[in-house]
């Protein structure tokens, strides 16, 4: 049986998006497992993070949507929008992802969007590639 994946403390604030201390705080309360690796530095369980990251990123908190069949929904703020007369390209910080979409000008204007607004980024694709970092 392999061995569970420890992450540090860094890493597991990277990966759900919060600072080295709300990591610690989720150890200190019991929220995700702690310990620590040959060099003594925390750690949290792999397993429990991704759990944790779920709970997050739950679709019921970036707000009412109706039904829909993506799956990939990433909250967050329009920080750029360029727009012609038929399409637009609007640019979303989702925590650490920038996501750009084009979309006709029409829907920018319905939807009321600028700089500044909280929109969701829904992602639908049959290709996704899936890579380990180094």
């Amino acid at each position: 049986m392999l061995p569970m994946p420890h992450l540090r403390i860094t890493e597991a604030a990277a990966l759900l998006g919060v600072s080295d201390d709300t990591v610690r705080r989720m150890v200190d309360s019991g929220r995700l497992d702690g310990g620590t690796d040959d060099a003594g530095r925390r750690t949290v369980d792999g397993a429990q993070l991704a759990t944790v990251a779920q709970e997050l990123a739950h679709p019921a908190a970036v707000g009412a949507i109706g039904s829909a069949s993506a799956r990939n929904r990433l909250r967050g703020i329009v920080t750029a929008i360029t727009k012609d007369t038929v399409m637009a390209k609007v640019e979303l910080q989702c925590g650490p992802f920038r996501i750009v979409s084009l979309l006709s000008s029409e829907s920018v204007d319905d939807l009321d969007l600028e700089v500044g607004s909280v929109a969701v980024a829904s992602v639908k694709s049959t290709h996704v590639v899936v890579e380990v970092p180094v």
